[in-house]
């Protein structure tokens, strides 16, 4: 994929995992592009070590693996900036 594909595969991933996580209003577009592009890659590494596949195009399948990457990102920044917020 281009580098558009992946802004735009990124924005969309990013996106729907925010609205799952309940992160929607707290970011923007920068933001769900980063957790979008980086949810693929962490989607796609876990899919691909469990005999899964990868991301491999902007198709459903893995635009689904994307939004999970994303998901399990958006969960793991939640944990260390609510022990932030414990310890202050």
């Amino acid at each position: 994929m281009g580098l558009i594909s992946w802004l735009v595969f990124g924005a969309l991933a990013g996106w729907i995992a925010s609205i799952i996580m309940k992160k929607n209003s707290n970011m923007g577009a920068v933001a769900n592009i980063v957790v979008g592009v980086v949810g693929a890659g962490i989607g796609g590494f876990i899919a691909s070590m469990l005999g899964l596949g990868t991301v491999s195009g902007f198709n459903l399948y893995s635009i689904l693996i994307a939004i999970a990457g994303a998901c399990l990102l958006l969960l793991v920044i939640n944990m260390f900036t609510k022990r932030e917020k414990a310890r202050n």
